[in-house]
């Protein structure tokens, strides 16, 4: 599975992205797929994920109510909505795919993921 995100850029404190990451390959067997983002000098961390299954979503707590992942009905795109940036929102965007069953508490995980994107870049100045 080979995964390209797209739709980083920059914008302004209160602004809007749409990310994309569209997934090519043997994709039937996705189970969820995931964003995460990485800022400099920090770990990467879990932003939200979306269950293929059962079309669950999950979102880290500092972004809920603000973005929102979401699916095409071809099931090869994943998106990320996100409204409201912050400047703390600034990193380089990773979606990521698991192709076997797991719990749904493990999502957090980047240990969880099979597949990975090259990552996409959002700035959002003050």
């Amino acid at each position: 599975v080979q995964l390209q995100a797209s739709g980083g850029g920059l914008v302004q404190a209160g602004g809007s992205l749409r990310l994309s990451c569209t997934a090519s390959g043997p994709t039937a067997s996705t189970y969820a797929m995931g964003w995460f983002r990485q800022a400099p000098g920090k770990e990467r961390e879990f932003v939200a994920a979306f269950s293929w299954r059962s079309g669950s979503t999950y979102y880290a707590d500092s972004v809920k109510g603000r973005f929102t992942i979401s699916r095409d009905n071809a099931k090869t795109t994943v998106f990320l909505q996100m409204n409201s940036l912050k400047p703390e929102d600034t990193a380089v965007y990773f979606c990521a795919a698991r192709s076997r069953p797991t719990y749904s508490h493990n999502y957090y995980l980047t240990t969880v993921y099979d597949y990975w994107g090259q990552g996409t870049l959002v700035t959002v100045s003050s």
